[in-house]
């Protein structure tokens, strides 16, 4: 059963996909996105603080959620994907995620192995 408020979840599928293609859009350009002021250092520090705003429990299943969706865990392997998430927290959660490539489409995918989203 997810605990995570999938509105929640939503937000950072939407900031995280925008961070990357900003990320990718970026790629050779003459001035840094994510220089103090650019466009996608605004993004990166929206998504920040919705992962980070989350409690630590919320976190660990944030992780769980994005590894199921990434196919690490099958859904039926949910209580193990939130143990080993649980036992990997360091509180660097939101740097962990943000650096993860197609974080939006994971979490997405989790979404809908859970029942939320359309597959």
């Amino acid at each position: 059963m997810l605990d995570l408020n999938t509105d929640t979840v939503r937000f950072i599928v939407e900031r995280s996909r925008e961070f990357q293609f900003e990320e990718e859009e970026g790629e050779g350009a003459d001035v840094a996105d994510d220089q103090p002021g650019g466009a996608n250092a605004t993004v990166r520090a929206e998504l920040e603080s919705a992962i980070a705003d989350l409690e630590p429990d919320q976190q660990i299943e944030l992780v769980a959620l994005m590894w199921l969706g990434r196919g690490d865990y099958e859904l039926d392997e949910w209580e193990n994907a939130k143990r080993d998430a649980a036992a990997a927290y360091n509180g660097r959660t939101a740097s962990y995620l943000i650096g993860t490539p197609l974080l939006g489409d994971y979490l997405e995918e989790g979404l809908v192995l859970h029942g939320h989203g359309e597959a």
